[in-house]
């Protein structure tokens, strides 16, 4: 089985349809009701977003059999904290960073804006991951930079 992909609306929707029938039926649709509940024109058309819902995770068909389809549970990725973050990869991340305020400072010409938005999502980052301490020793040297700026 692949990793799970965030549902498209459309899939979505036949997601909650097939939840919402088994729920009321406490069986899983055939592919003629979901044709008629969806307002599909085909079985095939049908058949080809379940298929496509068990390929990326969200459908599980047991044995095979007619009215077999139970949808899978999102499991969302654990979130990312600071303790999960080794001292070591702390400092690399701050070097990169770093080094790239290093780069625009010691250009003598003014730089894009761009580049200064590289800077904020670098930032930004850092905030992210919980390093909001190296984060804030940056912002001075941003305001500095963003006087330098050509639109």
């Amino acid at each position: 089985m692949t990793d799970t992909v965030r549902p498209t609306k459309k899939q979505r929707e036949l997601l909650t349809f097939i939840e919402q029938f088994i729920g009321e039926h406490g069986y899983s649709p055939s592919y003629r009701e979901i044709m008629a509940g969806l307002n599909y024109t085909s079985v095939a058309t049908v058949a080809l977003h379940i298929n496509n819902l068990i390929r990326r995770g969200h459908l599980r068909k047991r044995d095979h059999s007619a009215r077999s389809l139970e949808v899978v549970a999102a499991e969302l990725p654990a979130k990312t904290t600071i303790s999960d973050i080794k001292p070591a990869e702390e400092k690399w991340l701050v070097d990169k960073v770093e080094h790239f305020f290093a780069q625009l400072e010691k250009t003598d010409a003014a730089f894009v804006e761009a580049d200064l938005d590289k800077l904020y999502v670098l930032i930004g980052a850092l905030k992210v991951l919980g390093l909001e301490g190296a984060a804030q020793s940056f912002i001075p040297r941003l305001v500095t930079l963003k006087k330098h700026v050509t639109v």
